[in-house]
């Protein structure tokens, strides 16, 4: 049997892992345009802390761990296009398109940065987004030579990266269109955690509500120094990330004429099976079921990734499992602040068309006497109908 996967991270490497346990004899090769196969993206915010190192730290598994098991990995290979019709791929290995046979096909192109519609964004320096390793680096070197950074975003990856440019003494601006930050979270929790940032002991950062860039400008030498905002602000900085979201890497399925759901990721069944025959999406290119509201939804996350990749390889292993869904349970950190949360927030199941009820309880996070004692704020929603409980915070 000829295993083809497409893409790796998360969802693509445990997928060859797996299938390779299960079917020994099979022939598993992995196609991906990234220069390494298996790592840990989560980490890279630590990395650029300065938590650790060494950014080998990061990667899980190597192309020549793969190899000792079997599993030809292709890396900088881009797969072109899909031809599901002669179960094949055309890959773009190194300027050469070279066609590849399967007789099963495992899509885990997983997501990529969405970049604002902002003029000078693409012109000068110093402006990144955060997703491989390189990025990680990258970020890291130039965050050496800097003072001031501006964060477009206020998501997950926005505040983790506050942390770490705070604690690496950096003056930090944070832009964010909303009227919140982490907007995952209902807005009086979201009001918490900023309040709870802000009353840390650092002070050299700075939080922007309901403002976003409208053009960026910069020096001779061609580097990032200043922002312009919508709402008239200027904002001097040296570097500039983009957090302002990801896409769904699902149009080499789109173009194979492969489904795609409502979310704009693949939609795939219960088995990460697509609409062709043979073919598997799992990771952050793939749709997914929310448990509670039993809605399509698309949630990137690593957890998710690892499970759906696993449950991919099964499948096309012959061995059956099914995927239940998710929850979109996460939790992140922010200058001693931690944050997370499961299932639908408030706002969320009245839009779904539940009657939810909410309760929020404030408490030590151990016996008051216990030293380093803390605060904890928990919130917990339930629909006041059936009393089913719907998520917490």
């Amino acid at each position: 049997m000829k295993i083809v996967i497409i893409g790796g991270v998360a969802a693509g490497a445990k997928a060859a892992a797996k299938i390779k346990r299960l079917r020994p004899e099979a022939s598993v090769r992995v196609f991906t345009d990234d220069t390494n196969v298996s790592y840990s993206s989560c980490g890279l915010p630590y990395y650029i802390q300065g938590n650790f190192e060494d950014y080998r730290m990061l990667l899980v598994r190597s192309v020549e761990e793969f190899y000792q098991s079997g599993i030809r990995v292709y890396t900088q290979s881009k797969v072109e296009q899909i031809i599901p019709d002669k179960r094949k791929i055309l890959v773009n290995m190194h300027g050469k398109i070279t066609p590849v046979h399967y007789d099963k096909l495992i899509i885990a192109t997983g997501a990529r940065p969405k970049i604002p519609d902002i003029y000078g964004i693409d012109k000068f320096k110093n402006i990144f987004t955060l997703r491989r390793v390189e990025d990680g680096i990258n970020i890291r070197n130039a965050m050496k030579e800097i003072k001031n950074v501006t964060i477009m975003g206020s998501g997950y990856i926005g505040m983790e990266l506050l942390e770490a440019f705070v604690k690496n003494d950096l003056n930090v601006t944070v832009l964010e269109k909303n009227s919140h930050i982490m907007k995952v979270f209902d807005p009086e929790m979201s009001d918490l955690i900023k309040q709870k940032i802000e009353n840390s002991s650092r002070n050299n950062f700075e939080i922007i509500l309901n403002d976003i860039a409208q053009e960026i400008q910069g020096n001779n030498e061609g580097y990032v120094s200043k922002i312009i905002t919508q709402n008239g602000r200027e904002i001097p900085t040296d570097m500039i990330i983009i957090c302002t979201g990801v896409v769904p890497n699902s149009e080499l399925a789109r173009d194979a004429g492969i489904e795609i759901g409502t979310t704009g990721a693949i939609k795939v069944n219960k088995l990460m099976g697509t609409s062709i025959e043979n073919i598997y999406a799992c990771g952050d290119c793939a749709q997914k079921t929310h448990i509670v509201s039993g809605r399509d939804v698309w949630i990137p996350l690593g957890s998710t990734a690892n499970k759906e990749g696993r449950c991919a390889a099964m499948n096309a292993g012959g061995v059956y499992c099914e995927f239940e869904g998710v929850l979109g349970s996460t939790v992140s950190r922010c200058l001693n602040v931690t944050m997370s949360m499961t299932g639908l927030t408030e706002i969320q199941a009245q839009e779904i068309g539940f009657s939810p009820v909410s309760v929020t309880i404030e408490k030590t996070d151990r016996v008051a006497y216990m030293p380093d004692v803390g605060d904890i704020t928990l919130k917990i929603i339930a629909d006041k109908v059936t009393g089913l409980l719907l998520g917490g915070q």
